[in-house]
C-alpha cells in the first residue's frame, strides 16, 4: 500500500494513532461512528489499545497491521478500533481489566474482540504473526474469534456479558469496615516491608517497578520521631527506602548520562530497564528523593533529583509555554532495543581517552560483554562498585578519577546526542501535569532552586488557563504534541481533577497567592459534584452520567479506583484533597466525605499491599493530625525558618509561605486564627504552627521552631 492511502486516523491528533494513518488496516478512533458501522453491518470490533512509547505495539503493527493480507482479513470480517492508553486511561482501564479476566494478563498492546456494542468476548496482548512458542499466531485468532461470533453467537454473548461482569467487580470493592486507624496503616507498612528485597533493594522479584507510593509510606514512617517499636518499624522503613533509592539511582534503570528514570528493570538488580521514560514515574521518584533528601539529608538524594530535573528541563518541558510532555520511546526503530542508551566497549572507547575508559568502563560496568539479549556487546550503563575503588585498581588519586569520570561522562552524553533520538510525545496531559507541577514546586522549595518553581507555576497557570473551567470541567489534554489532525475535547478522569487540585494547593502554600487555593476548592468542589457516589461512597473515575447518557461499551462500568497503577489511584487522592482543603477551611462535609471514602475500602485495602500504599499515605495523613507549618515574612530570616519547616517529610505536614501583606487574604480556617496571634505587630519575620482548629503561639528562632515541630509531629 502506497505512502499517499490513509486512513481515517489520518484526521486523529494523538501521536500513537497518527503514527497508524497509513496502515492497510481501516482503523476507526473510538467513538460512535465505529460503533454504529459496527452495529449496522453486524462485525465484531477489533479494539487495539497501545501508546507511542510501548516497543511491542510497534511490533505488532509491523508485523500484523502493515502486512497487507492480515489487513484484508480484518478489514473484511471486524471493524476495527485503534486506542491510545494515554489519551484514553478510561477505555484502557476498562479492557485491560476484561483481559486479566479472560487471559489473567493485560498489559500494551491489548487485543480485544467486541461484541458490536463494544462488550468484550476475547482478549490477550500481544499476537505474533503465526504460531510460536505456544502462542496462537493472530491470523488464526482472527479467523477463529469471526467464526465464534458468526456462528457461536449465545456463547460469545454469554462470554461477554461474564466479563462485563469482571469488569465491575474488578474495581467495585465493596468493602467497608468502620474507622480505620493506625493498626491498618502498620499493617500496611509491614506488608511493604514483607516484600522489600534486602540485597538489591526494591519490592518482589523481576520484573521490578519502582513502587513511589510505597517508599514514601516508608519514608513518612521513618521520619516520625517515636520509641519501643515504632522507633524499631522507623528503623526498618528507613532502611527499605534508602536502599531501594540508592540501589534504583545505581542501576540501568536510571539514565546516568541525562538523568531520569526508565520504566522498569526486567530483572531484579535493576539492570536492564524497558528503556521508555515516562512523565509520570519521574514525577513520582523525584518526590521520593527529595523527600528522602529532606529527612535524611543524604547527598546523593539530592544530586539525583536535580539530574532528574536537568532531564526533565532538557527533554520534557515546554519552556517557551509551560507544561511537561508525556513520555519518551524505548527504541528509535524495532531493530534495536535501547541502542540509543547503551553502549559497546568499542563506541565507549572511540570517544573517550585511554584513562577516561579505564576509569568510566570500570565505574559503569562497560566490558566486551555486556547485558543486551539482541546485541550482547550492548552494555546497560550501572554502577557496580565505588569510585574509591576503581581509583586505587587504577592507582590514581581519588580527585583524579573523579575528574576522568565526569569528563567521561560528558563525552559519552554528547556523542550520544548524535545518534538518532527516540521519540518524545510533547502532548501535554493534565493528570501527569498535575503530579509534576507538585514534583517541581517541593524540588524547587526543599533544594532552594526559585527557577525550578517559576517553572511549575508558570505551567500550573496554564493548566488552569486552557484545561480547567468551572461550568464545562476538566479536560484531559492541554495539548497534543503533533501538528495536524483535530482532537475532539477528551473529558478529565477523576485523576486530572484531583492531581491539579493537589498542585493548586502546593502552588498556595509555596507562595500565599490566594487565587490558587481557591482554583484547588472550586476543582474540589466539582470532584465532589461529577464523581462521588452519594450512595456508596468513594470516588467513581468518570463522571457520573447524565439522564439518559449512554457510554459506549465498557465504559458503562462503573469503577472506582484504589489500587496504584502505577500512578496512585483516584479515591485516596480525591480522600486526601478533602482533608488537606478541610484543614484549610474547616468544611465539616468535606472530612466527612473523606473519611466516607477511606472506610468504603478499609475492609479490603490490606489484600493490594504495595499496590494500595497511596491509601495508606492518606490515611496516615487523616490519623495524624493536620501540622501546617506558617512562615511569615519576606527575608533572609524568613528564609531560614522555611528551610527549618521543610526539614524531615511528613504526609500530614505542609510549610506555608507568606508575607505580611498577604495575611489579610487567607482561607477561611487561617483567616480566623492567624491574623489575631500574639506578637504579630513586633518587626521581623516568625513562624506559628497551626492544624486547621487553631495555631500555637508564634516563634522567631530556628530552635523554637525545631522544638516546636518535634512536638507536633
Amino acid at each position: 500500500m502506497s505512502k499517499e492511502h490513509k486512513n481515517s486516523l489520518a484526521s486523529a491528533a494523538s501521536a500513537y494513532l497518527r503514527s497508524a494513518m497509513h496502515q492497510p488496516v481501516d482503523w476507526h478512533e473510538w467513538g460512535e461512528a465505529a460503533f454504529a458501522k459496527a452495529k449496522a453491518e453486524d462485525k465484531p470490533i477489533l479494539l487495539d489499545i497501545g501508546a507511542v512509547w510501548c516497543h511491542w505495539c510497534h511490533v505488532m503493527d509491523r508485523e500484523s497491521y502493515e502486512n497487507e493480507d492480515t489487513a484484508r482479513v480484518i478489514n473484511e470480517l471486524f471493524v476495527p478500533v485503534k486506542v491510545d492508553r494515554d489519551e484514553r486511561p478510561d477505555v484502557d482501564t476498562r479492557y485491560q481489566a476484561a483481559v486479566a479476566a479472560v487471559s489473567g494478563q493485560g498489559g500494551w498492546p491489548l487485543t480485544a474482540f467486541l461484541t458490536p456494542d463494544g462488550k468484550p468476548y476475547f482478549g490477550g496482548t500481544y499476537f505474533p504473526p503465526l504460531d510460536q512458542h505456544g502462542r496462537p499466531g493472530f491470523r488464526r485468532v482472527l479467523a477463529t474469534m469471526a467464526e465464534a461470533f458468526q456462528k457461536q453467537r449465545g456463547e460469545v454473548d454469554d462470554s461477554a456479558a461474564s466479563v462485563m461482569a469482571a469488569i465491575e467487580h474488578n474495581e467495585s470493592f465493596n468493602g467497608k469496615a468502620g474507622n480505620p486507624g493506625p493498626e491498618l496503616v502498620a499493617k500496611m507498612v509491614a506488608s511493604v516491608l514483607k516484600q522489600f528485597d534486602a540485597r538489591s533493594g526494591g519490592f518482589g522479584s523481576q520484573p521490578k517497578f519502582p513502587h513511589s507510593g510505597a517508599i514514601d509510606l516508608l519514608l513518612d514512617t521513618a521520619s516520625r520521631v517515636s520509641v519501643g517499636d515504632g522507633a524499631k518499624l522507623g528503623d526498618l522503613a528507613k532502611q527499605a527506602a534508602m536502599v531501594t533509592l540508592e540501589k534504583m539511582s545505581k542501576g540501568g534503570i536510571y539514565d546516568h548520562l541525562a538523568g531520569g528514570f526508565h520504566r522498569y528493570s526486567v530483572d531484579d538488580r535493576w539492570v536492564v530497564p524497558h528503556f521508555e521514560k515516562m512523565s509520570y514515574d519521574n514525577s513520582e521518584l523525584l518526590k521520593n528523593y527529595v523527600h528522602a533528601y529532606q529527612t535524611f539529608v543524604e547527598p546523593e538524594c539530592a544530586r539525583v533529583a536535580k539530574e532528574m530535573m536537568g532531564w526533565i528541563d532538557g527533554w520534557l518541558s515546554d519552556r517557551e509555554r509551560g507544561g511537561f510532555y508525556a513520555s519518551q520511546d524505548a527504541d528509535v526503530s524495532l531493530d534495536d532495543d535501547g541502542d540509543y542508551f547503551t553502549w559497546t566497549a568499542d563506541e565507549a572507547s572511540a570517544v573517550l581517552t585511554p584513562e577516561e575508559f579505564a576509569i568510566a568502563s570500570a565505574y559503569y560496568d562497560i566490558g566486551e560483554i555486556g547485558e543486551m539479549h539482541h546485541n550482547p556487546a550492548k552494555n546497560v550503563l550501572h554502577v557496580r562498585g565505588t569510585l574509591e575503588s576503581v581509583a586505587k585498581s587504577n592507582g590514581v588519586p581519588l580527585d583524579t578519577a573523579r575528574e576522568r569520570l565526569v569528563s567521561a561522562r560528558a563525552k559519552l552524553y554528547a556523542a550520544r546526542l548524535k545518534r538518532p533520538t527516540p521519540y518524545v510525545d510533547k502532548t501535554v496531559y493534565v493528570g501527569w501535569n498535575g503530579m509534576m507541577i507538585s514534583a517541581y514546586l517541593e524540588a524547587g522549595r526543599v533544594l532552594d532552586m526559585p527557577e525550578t518553581r517559576a517553572f511549575a507555576l508558570k505551567s500550573l497557570d496554564r493548566v488552569l488557563a486552557e484545561s480547567w473551567n468551572p461550568k464545562t470541567g476538566m479536560a484531559h489534554v492541554v495539548a497534543y504534541g503533533e501538528k495536524g489532525g483535530a482532537g475532539a475535547r477528551v473529558a478529565g478522569v477523576l485523576e486530572d481533577y484531583v492531581f491539579v487540585a493537589h498542585a493548586a494547593l502546593d502552588a498556595w502554600e509555596a507562595t500565599g497567592e490566594l487565587r490558587y487555593y481557591e482554583a484547588a476548592a472550586a476543582i474540589a468542589e466539582s470532584v465532589v459534584a461529577r464523581f462521588y457516589d452519594k450512595t456508596g461512597c468513594g470516588f467513581f473515575d468518570m463522571e457520573n452520567a447524565a439522564d439518559g447518557e449512554v457510554r459506549l461499551g465498557a465504559l458503562s462500568a462503573r469503577r472506582k479506583p484504589l489500587q496504584d497503577s502505577p500512578t496512585p489511584a483516584g479515591n485516596p487522592v480525591a480522600a486526601a484533597l478533602l482533608m488537606r482543603l478541610e484543614g484549610l477551611n474547616g468544611r465539616e462535609d468535606n472530612a466527612v466525605k473523606a473519611l466516607d471514602t477511606m472506610q468504603a475500602f478499609a475492609g479490603v485495602v490490606e489484600h493490594f499491599g504495595l499496590f494500595a500504599a497511596t491509601y495508606a499515605l492518606a490515611l496516615q495523613r487523616m490519623v495524624q493530625r493536620a501540622v501546617q507549618v506558617c512562615v511569615i515574612g519576606d527575608d533572609a530570616d524568613a528564609r531560614r525558618l522555611e528551610a527549618v519547616a521543610l526539614a524531615r517529610f511528613a504526609v500530614n505536614k505542609s510549610v506555608i509561605r507568606l508575607r505580611r501583606d498577604q495575611l489579610d487574604a487567607l482561607p477561611p480556617a487561617l483567616a480566623e486564627t492567624l491574623p489575631h496571634l500574639p506578637g504579630l505587630k513586633a518587626e521581623g519575620s516568625f513562624a506559628a504552627i497551626c492544624n486547621g482548629k487553631g495555631c500555637l503561639p508564634p516563634v522567631s528562632t530556628v530552635d523554637e521552631l525545631i522544638e516546636a515541630m518535634n512536638q507536633a509531629l
